[in-house]
Order: structure tokens, then sequence, then C-alpha cells
């Protein structure tokens, strides 16, 4: 089959790889229809994610048909329309019983990488390096998928796949990040990032009862989605100060939860991203954590910030003393899509989420590199680009 392979820092290539096979009776071969880039995908090909080999196949975030299943697959059959969420869970251990599907126990055999950098594992992920299982990604023709039964689901017929592919990942990302904020009706958020993510926050808030959003970005129409398609009101951190603001915006208080949809390559302006930028290309800092940092100051007191943009190391001047001082929650995580997906499917269904205005780019899987670089430089307006091998 045809994949779109890491080779070094970027640089992609399409090669032909060998299929893949049944490994264990809970297994099941998808043929992929759609797999979107991911803005987490950037930091594997921009090197600062460990454990990239080259010929590892990248992509997280797909949508496919069934077309082979183990002997022990139950609640999947051949021919079936289906999402995959893009952390697997064996659906068995305590977190998974939990709902925790991202903190799974069983599913990522490489733990001991993990363990090494975080002090314990996370669930193994798709195409996302060998430290979190070394698993072969979406930007491919077939993917095998482990446990099949607890992390493909059924696409419901009414909904298209343009919308549906975006269950996989991006959209109950987004709804995690809302739902973490505890929000009551009548709350303001703030919402930093409105790529795929950010958006699905955006609107997954408004869902959640909250009033008013307020979403942070620099490019014009990202911003102008998130005014749009989101509902948001919106800023432009070039041309304000965005603490300022959301005081001002918020008769100086803050808003009452903030999220981090950017995480560990945060942009921002004067001489702070010039440290992080420095620090980052000397790996002194893994991480650059502009948003955080905001997020937290921006935040009014008692309030909740949620992180669901990707960090992985170390990060310097954490304002801890503001957070506690605030008396902040701060909530966190690898989105757990095994838990929200029916509920994303039923709100699809009645016309209260569609996420299908993110592929703003449906390219073919031999296009991969080129896909990449249009997404990562947001050339053509880019929002989100699918490959249809």
């Amino acid at each position: 089959m045809r994949a779109l392979c890491y080779h070094g820092v970027n640089d992609l290539r399409v090669e032909t790889v060998k299929d893949p096979e049944i490994l264990r009776p809970g297994d099941a071969i998808v043929r992929v229809r759609m797999s979107s880039v991911c803005g987490s995908d950037l930091h594997l090909i921009g090197g600062y994610v460990p454990t990239m080999q080259r010929g590892d196949i990248l992509g997280h975030e797909f949508l496919g048909e069934i077309v082979e299943t183990g002997a022990d697959v139950k609640r999947l059959s051949r021919g079936d329309r289906v999402i995959v969420c893009s952390l697997i869970g064996c659906g068995h251990c305590d977190y998974c019983k939990r709902d925790l599907w991202s903190l799974c126990d069983n599913s990522n055999p490489n733990h001991a990488m993990m363990d090494a950098l975080l002090g314990d594992t996370i669930a193994g992920v798709f195409g996302y390096s060998h430290m979190t299982g070394g698993y072969a990604g979406s930007h491919a023709e077939y993917v095998r998928v482990p446990y099949a039964d607890h992390n493909a689901f059924k696409v419901p017929e009414g909904i298209p796949d343009e919308s549906a592919v975006f269950a996989s990942d991006a959209l109950p990302t987004g709804f995690m990040g809302a739902d973490l904020c505890n929000i009551k009706p009548g709350d303001v958020v703030a919402v930093w990032g409105c790529g795929g993510v950010g958006q699905m926050a955006i609107r997954s808030a408004y869902v959640l009862g909250a009033s008013r959003v307020i979403a942070i970005d620099r490019y014009p129409e990202r911003l102008r989605l998130a005014r749009e398609k989101g509902g948001a009101e919106v800023l432009n951190y070039e041309e304000v100060h965005v603490n300022e603001a959301l005081r001002e915006m918020t008769s100086g208080r803050g808003p009452d939860a903030c999220i981090d949809a950017v995480g560990m390559e945060a942009d921002s302006t004067g001489l702070t991203d010039v440290y992080d930028r420095v620090k980052q290309s000397l790996r002194v800092q893994l991480d650059r954590p502009a948003v955080l940092r905001q997020a937290i100051h921006a935040c009014r007191k008692g309030g909740t910030v949620a992180v669901m943009g990707v960090y992985f190391g170390l990060i310097d001047k954490f304002p801890m003393g503001v957070l506690m001082n605030k008396a902040l929650t701060l909530r966190s995580g690898q989105q757990h899509g095994q838990r929200y997906v029916p509920r994303l499917f039923e709100l699809m269904e009645r016309g209260e989420i569609d996420p299908s205005y993110l592929l703003t780019h449906r390219l073919s899987l031999e296009e991969g590199p080129r896909g990449y670089k249009v997404f990562k430089s947001k050339e053509e307006a880019c929002m989100r680009v699918v490959f249809s091998p």
C-alpha cells in the first residue's frame, strides 16, 4: 500500500509499504477514506517529539471502512463506515472503565519510554512516535486498529464523511476542553488558538452553556471563521494587548474559563517570544508556553484553565504564584474520545455542531508532502488538509 512517511525534520515522503495484518483477535483493518492533518502532527515533523524513526507512517485522525476483523471483534462488521479515536483504549483497565481513555494502561507497548519521560504512561496513539506505541498512522491506504470494538465507532447514516472525520480527534479534543471548564450558564470563555481544535472548543463552549466566547489568534481567516461559524468575539493578539482587552471585555474580572488550544509551539510577541524560541531551539526547554502563561494571568480569580494543546517537556517561567494565589483550577489531558463520540454524533445529527468547514483542502495521499507544507505555513487560508487515498 501507499503511505506518507516521516524521514526527518520536515522531510516527508510517500512510499510503498507493507499492508497491515490482523495481529490479535481484537484487531480490525480499516480502509482509509479520509485522513486529516492535525496541529500536533507539526510537532512531529518539526523534531520536537522524541523517538520518531525514519519510515514511520504519520496521521491519527481518520474515517474509513472496515474490511477485516479479528475473531474477537463483535460490534463491527465488514463494510461498516467508522471513525477511529486517535488515542487507543483497551476497554478493560481501570482508566478505561473510568472513561479516562487516553490514560489507558495497556495500549502502549512501549510504556517504558513514556515512563522515563513523564513518570507514567499514556495510551497508545496512531502515528505519533514510538514512545506512544509505534503504531502505524492513518496517512495510508489501510490501518490496523487494535481493540477495535472500543476504538472504532460506526458513523450514523445522516452524517457525511466531511463532518464525521473530525469526530476522530479535533471535535472531541475541543469538546473536552470546554467540558473541563465546568461551564455554568452565563459564563464567559476565552479560547486561545483558532485552528481546528480551537474552533471546536468555541462551538462546544456554547453548547455547554457559555454566554460569550472570546477567541484569540492572529490569522484573519481563522478569526473570521471563529466569528462567523463559531459565534465568537475575536481578538488579534498582534493588534491588542490580550490580557488588557480581556479585562476590558469582562468588566475587569477576566474570563470565567480559559482554554489553551495551541500548546508547545505557541507564537507570541515581544521579548518573551524571542526568549522562548531561543530556549526551544537550544533544547533548554522543549515547549513554548506563551499561551499557557497568558491564560493563567487572564483567567478570573477562582476560574478554570483547560489545556488541550499538546506539551511534552519542561517549560520556563511558569506563573505558579499567579495560579495558586488566584485559586485557579488547572485541568488538562489528551482527549478521551471514546467518552465523547456518541454524544458528539447526536449533536451533529441535530445540527448543533458541524465541523465540515474545517476541511479547506482535500488532496490525494500522493500530494501528502505538499499538503503538510500548505498546512504548516497556513497558505491558501488552510484550516485542515484531508487526504483521500
